[in-house]
């Protein structure tokens, strides 16, 4: 397990969807509008070291479902402007400076410790799931020159658990909202 998420009651301006709104209508695989995002599911990580928020989100725009990992932290990250999704005022914490994980070194650590050993989410402090995450655990391979890892972010229903040729590992996500229970990949690892 990856832990348990501390979750704050806790007041953020702007909400979450409403800094993605704002964000999410710039990236080119985005093809919603930012005024009838609403978030569908997530899930958390947790940082080993307790200083960086890992939260993934699905939110549906246009009736497409997106995948959008996050990353908190209270300064900036070096390097990493393109990546900044912008900033939230939380109540407890203070400035959070929120960005895209993907560009994160702390979240790609993470997620690509759970993909290896086969782990799932964070637990919650509080509140209830809304989705469940499963790593695949890998099998090491002699002539694999790097590890390639791409987080899909159109979830389109094209993207279910493998058969072969199967990639070197992945995450698998399970979430249910008002259309039915769903199962995709969320992460390759080839």
């Amino acid at each position: 397990m990856s832990g348990t998420a501390i979750i704050h009651d806790a007041t953020l301006t702007p909400t979450k969807l409403e800094l993605l709104a704002t964000w999410l209508p710039s990236q080119s695989w985005f093809t919603g509008s930012g005024e009838d995002l609403e978030r569908v599911a997530g899930f958390r990580f947790v940082d080993p070291d307790g200083e960086v928020g890992i939260d993934t989100m699905l939110v549906r725009s246009a009736g497409v479902i997106y995948q959008v990992p996050v990353t908190y932290r209270a300064e900036p990250l070096e390097d990493a402007e393109s990546a900044l999704i912008g900033t939230m005022e939380h109540s407890v914490l203070g400035t959070r400076y929120t960005y895209d994980a993907v560009a994160d070194p702390v979240y790609l650590v993470e997620l690509m410790r759970v993909i290896h050993e086969a782990d799932n989410e964070a637990d919650l402090s509080r509140g209830e799931k809304s989705m469940t995450v499963r790593g695949s655990g890998i099998v090491p391979v002699a002539n694999a020159a790097g590890e390639m890892m791409r987080v899909i972010r159109v979830l389109d229903g094209r993207h279910v658990p493998p058969s072969p040729p199967r990639p070197l590992g992945w995450l698998t996500g399970r979430w249910t909202d008002a259309d039915g229970e769903h199962e995709q990949i969320l992460v390759t690892l080839r």
